[in-house]
């Protein structure tokens, strides 16, 4: 835990788990959406979106 809060520069033990359950919601919510790699029909103009109005 001391390297955690050295490392993070958090003041807390409570703002280091926090940040913890929140790090790890978030690498499971990004491995959900990587089951959809390549499984979604897209359509649309990639080139023309690229372009600044």
């Amino acid at each position: 835990m001391s390297d955690v809060l050295r490392l993070t520069g958090l003041k807390t033990k409570k703002e280091a788990v926090e940040l913890g359950l929140r790090t790890l919601l978030r690498l499971r919510q990004q491995e959900e959406l990587r089951r959809f790699r390549g499984k979604l029909q897209w359509e649309g103009d990639l080139n023309a979106m690229r372009t600044d109005k």
